[in-house]
Parts: structure tokens; sequence; C-alpha cells
């Protein structure tokens, strides 16, 4: 979303507030404002003095589904969606889908609806997720304290665990389902290490933090469908001789995602597996 001076001319009134336009690029945008639609027909220029957020979203199926979505919402809780997507791209630098504009909307309306009802859903995954995305669990953090601040409503901190899903999501180019599977698959992962090899992990060391990235992004190219191929089989197999406990680790963890994920992992991703354990392993040992 971005505001600037520009003329803009209606395509169609979404509601009192809100209207579809045409950018002077001829691109489509939505434009909210209070008492913005009201009156105003297509073919007419949007009132710049009204105008207080464009949403510029280049998907058309986004955009049309962004429009459904706020026609029978309240303003300010698309303003506050929005806020929270700016400080997300803008204070954090995150490269997000642009269907966090519906999924994170929709999300917020419908939890401000459930708080006002007091209805509360408890996060069971609430602890892995302030353990393994900890980034997007500050923005549901921030979030949770924008809506506290803008509407006071105060949601709990469960709250701010559903939100950093959304964020997951959108980071990671998958679906709220897949999202809700990847605390726990982290998890997972990092047991069998410590299971297999019988060690214990510090996770505030710099070779956790990158080891369980690692995992982020190979659960990442799981769900993206972009794996690595079968290029390095004679590094595969070096490695295999030289690092026996770690690689058939890394096939232990190959064969709890294939069952799981129901995916293949290639050579090249167990080989990649098997270095990264190698090296969390080395240096929780040399720390003993």
């Amino acid at each position: 979303m971005s505001l600037g001076k520009v003329i803009m001319v209606i395509q169609k009134v979404i509601n009192n507030n809100i209207v579809s336009a045409y950018d002077e690029m001829g691109r489509e945008v939505v434009v909210m404002g209070r008492g913005l639609g009201f009156g105003a027909k297509p073919g007419m220029t949007v009132d710049p003095s009204r105008t207080e957020k464009i949403f510029r979203i280049e998907s058309s199926g986004v955009v049309q589904k962004f429009k459904e979505l706020i026609a029978d919402m309240p303003l300010e809780h698309a303003e506050i969606s929005n806020d929270i997507i700016a400080y997300a791209e803008s204070t954090l630098k995150l490269e997000l889908n642009q269907s966090i504009y519906v999924t994170l909307t929709d999300h917020i309306n419908f939890a401000i609806e459930r708080y006002r009802k007091g209805i509360v859903f408890e996060n069971a995954l609430l602890w892995e997720i302030k353990r393994f995305y900890a980034q997007e669990y500050e923005l549901g953090q921030y979030a949770v304290r924008l809506i506290g601040e803008k509407l006071k409503i105060f949601l709990p901190e469960d709250e701010a665990g559903f939100i950093a899903l959304h964020f997951v999501n959108a980071e990671y180019g998958t679906n709220i389902q897949d999202a809700v599977r990847f605390p726990n698959l982290v998890r997972d992962i990092l047991d069998i290490v410590i299971s297999e090899l019988k060690i214990s992990l510090d996770e505030k060391s710099l070779h956790y933090e990158r080891f369980v990235t690692h995992i982020k992004f190979l659960l990442q190219r799981i769900y993206r469908k972009e794996l690595l191929p079968n290029e390095e089989e004679e590094l595969a197999q070096m490695m295999q001789k030289k690092y026996p406990q770690e690689y058939a680790c890394s096939r232990k963890i190959a064969a709890y995602i294939e069952e799981t994920a129901n995916c293949r992992l290639s050579g090249e991703e167990v080989m990649y597996m098997a270095i990264h354990i190698r090296r969390v392993t080395m240096a929780e040992k040399e720390e003993e």
C-alpha cells in the first residue's frame, strides 16, 4: 500500500468508505477513506481530501477477494491489518505473498468478532511458534498491541501466535494449513537429532539458530515443490563414508518427512541436512 497525490478514476463503489479505482497508470487499486464512496459513481475522480489509504495489489485474483472481504467489514479492521503488513515490510523487511492482505485481514476481523462474543481459542502451538518463529511472533505481538491501542480490544497472547502463522504462510508461499504444521515439524526433526545422536542442543547458540534456519528453508522447499536435484552424488557418497552417524540421522529425518509430508527428499537434500547436523553436533560437543 502506498499513498500519493495521484488522479484516480472510480471503477466501482464497494461501500460508503471504499472504492475500486484506476490510477494514472491504468492499474486497479482499492482506495479507502471515510465517506469516500458516498454519492460517488463510476467514472468520477476519487476525492483526494477523503483518501486515507491506497491498496496496490498486483494479483487480480487477490484484489478481487480483498474487495469482497472488506465490503462488509468495519473500516478500522482493514486499516489495522494494512498497518501491520506495512510494519512487517518496512521495519522487518519481510517479503510477503500478497495473499496476506486477504488472509490477515480476514483473521483479524474474525478475531475481533470472537473477542466481542467472549469466544477464546487456545493456541496449542504457541510455545513452538515462539521458539522457532520468533520474528513472526514479534509481529503477532505488535498486531495485538496495535489492536489494543486503536480499538481498545485486548486480545490474548494466543492470538499473537495465530497472527504469526499468517506471516509464516505469506513468507513461505504455502497455505495456512501447511504453516500450522511447520512448528511441529521443526520440533520433531530436532528431536530426531537429539535422540539419534544422544546430544543436547543449546538453543541460544548461533549453530543451533543456523540449523533451525536450514530446517525451515527445507520445509519451504518441500511445500513449494522446489527441492534440490540430485547433482552431487559423489559428494553425498563421501559424506556418507566420512560421517556415517550424521548421515544415518539425516536419512531418518528424510524418512520422517516422507511419511508426514508425503514427499521424498533428494540425495542432495539428505547430504546437506547431514552437513548441518555435523556442524551443530560438533559445536555442541566442543562446548561441553
